[in-house]
């Protein structure tokens, strides 16, 4: 399965799932453009998390905001609405895509690559 997105730097996404590896793809609203979601193994908040950037997408019924996690080992996730707040627990299928909408919008969320910018002296 191969999807397009919207964004011009972003590639084709490439699920590589069958065997013990599937796939997740997370919906959003258009509000969460852009946004990073993690998600860790398991439902330890301590647990090492990833995270996809949500992007534009087309479908059959117009323009849809999805991450995509193209491999994920089979097993059961959470995928947080920020640092401290889960928004589920979705379970991993080996040779499959699992597929969950976010409950609400994730609002206005800290930049945790924020990087000074010099000011000009004038």
């Amino acid at each position: 399965m191969t999807e397009r997105s919207a964004h011009a730097t972003q590639a084709a996404v490439v699920l590589d799932i069958g065997g013990d590896i599937g796939a997740l793809v997370l919906y959003t609203g258009v509000e969460d453009d852009a946004a990073e979601i993690d998600i860790s193994p398991g439902t330890d908040p301590a647990a090492p998390r990833s995270h996809n950037q949500v992007h534009p997408r087309r479908a059959p019924a117009g323009t849809v905001y999805s991450a995509v996690y193209p491999a994920l080992a089979a097993g059961t996730y959470t995928i947080w609405r920020d640092e401290h707040t889960p928004e589920a627990t979705v379970t991993i299928r080996g040779g499959q895509v699992t597929q969950h909408r976010l409950s609400a919008p994730l609002g206005p969320r800290p930049h945790s690559h924020h990087h000074e910018q010099p000011h000009p002296h004038g």
